[in-house]
């Protein structure tokens, strides 16, 4: 039997985080879950495509939206089950055995998020993304597991320029279930503007795009 997983993670100027990410999908590797590991480009210029061929993944160069590249890298995916995780992100030591038991139950699972950090506010932080999660609206950086045939039922991540993982969130609705696998990653897309900044930012976006706002008027918010 092949193994049943495609993981898929959007890269750009990624080198530092993949070298976090790549050693912790080894896990599942080992217990015949992964079946390729694909990065969808989207033009970086530091050493992200050197610790791809390193890693033996699957290459995609697609300068466009992070959205283009997850729906691009889903397209590529030969699993039958996907697994979208961002740069950086390093999953908790057993996750294999949380995934394995749900392969039987078709659907989309997320993960618990947690950053990398000193202080409160990183921790704070966290419980309200979190919990926003359990109104199942998670994160990107959350991951998302999903088999092949909810994915196409939902239509995949659809093609906006921002907040695609908010949009396939509200798609899957009561299909999309939390696991107790630990996603913990770097908070670069947090520090830069700031902790509070970059969490108001985010907020203002989730109110307004849930008031039906397109996608295209809100605030910019990469995180790749």
């Amino acid at each position: 039997m092949r193994a049943p997983i495609s993981i898929i993670i959007p890269t750009l100027d990624a080198a530092d985080g993949l070298a976090e990410t790549i050693p912790a999908l080894i896990e599942g590797l080992e217990a015949g879950l992964v079946r390729e590991l694909i990065l969808s480009d989207g033009g970086s210029g530091d050493a992200t495509h050197a610790v791809a061929d390193a890693a033996g993944a699957v290459w995609l160069s697609l300068p466009a939206t992070r959205a283009l590249r997850l729906r691009r890298g889903a397209e590529a995916a030969q699993g039958d089950w996907l697994l979208f995780l961002t740069a950086g992100a390093v999953l908790s030591e057993g996750w294999s055995r949380e995934v394995a038991a749900v392969l039987a139950a078709p659907g989309a699972y997320h993960f618990q998020l947690r950053f990398r950090g000193r202080g409160l506010l990183p921790g704070a932080v966290a419980g309200l993304v979190n919990l926003r999660a359990r109104l199942r609206l998670p994160l990107g950086e959350h991951g998302l597991l999903i088999d092949r045939a909810t994915y196409d039922a939902v239509g995949g991540y659809p093609e906006v320029p921002q907040l695609e993982d908010l949009a396939i969130a509200r798609a899957l609705g009561k299909r999309l279930v939390g696991l107790p696998i630990v996603a913990e990653t770097c908070p670069r897309a947090f520090l830069q503007p700031g902790w509070l900044r970059r969490g108001g930012c985010a907020t203002l976006n989730l109110v307004r795009f849930l008031s039906g706002a397109d996608p295209k008027t809100l605030k910019a918010d990469r995180r790749d």
